[in-house]
């Protein structure tokens, strides 16, 4: 409970309810009247809105003011609405399932990032090697394929089966196969999102990679395969 207890600590803190009313009086101007931005319904009185945190706040974070106190992370909204984007209080949030693919270094993790939500099912093999390793996500033992083959596969049938509490689900990997790519979005009633980056691209991303410095021949290899083998 003492994760609740700094959360509220921060809520009843004057710069909360400072900064509280200078973003719904700034919107306020900017849209003309007081309006949610969720539903896009206008209000009479600001005690009608609340602030949500695109990036939802946590003890870790909440002190950091480039994310508590930063309104470009801000979205004023009514209080059920903002029930509604945490799934809350009787409302329900559909669970979405994505399949992110292309080659490597194309960006898969930077782009679920940007686009999931604390409380994400995130399935990569990459970061599996590393969990049960303690290894930097490039570096990936052999012997450790099958027991991490394992792990992922007994994610993907929770994925099938919608088993657990998660929001929604994020399978990253190359998936140039199309077949198999087309199957595993079946199976698990996926959207497909392609990370559309050319050979040339990752590349040059792969060049400046401070991380893969001494192993850039071994990851050319990755990325010419993946382009040999890519079905569109």
């Amino acid at each position: 409970m003492a994760r609740y207890a700094i959360l509220k600590s921060f809520y009843a803190s004057e710069a909360w309810q400072k900064f509280r009313l200078v973003v719904i009086n700034e919107r306020a101007i900017r849209d003309n009247g007081m309006r949610c931005e969720h539903c896009g319904k206008y209000v009479i009185k600001s005690s009608e809105l609340t602030l949500h945190h695109i990036i939802e706040l946590t003890p870790e974070n909440v002190h950091d003011v480039n994310i508590s106190l930063n309104p470009e992370n801000i979205l004023v909204v009514h209080h059920e609405c903002h029930n509604e984007i945490h799934g809350r209080f009787g409302y329900q949030k559909e669970k979405g399932v994505y399949v992110v693919y292309g080659p490597p270094l194309a960006g898969h993790e930077d782009y679920v990032q940007q686009h999931m939500t604390r409380g994400d099912l995130i399935v990569d093999m990459d970061r599996l090697y590393a969990a049960v390793s303690m290894l930097p996500n490039y570096d990936k033992p052999d012997g450790l394929l099958f027991n991490v083959r394992g792990i992922h596969n007994m994610l993907i049938d929770n994925i099938k089966t919608r088993y657990g509490k998660w929001r929604s689900a994020w399978v990253i990997g190359g998936y140039a196969d199309k077949r198999k790519r087309e199957r595993l979005t079946d199976d698990l009633g996926a959207e497909l999102i392609f990370c559309d980056v050319s050979r040339e691209e990752c590349l040059a991303r792969l060049e400046v990679d401070e991380d893969r410095k001494h192993r850039r021949d071994e990851w050319r290899g990755y990325i010419d395969k993946w382009f040999e083998q890519y079905q569109p």
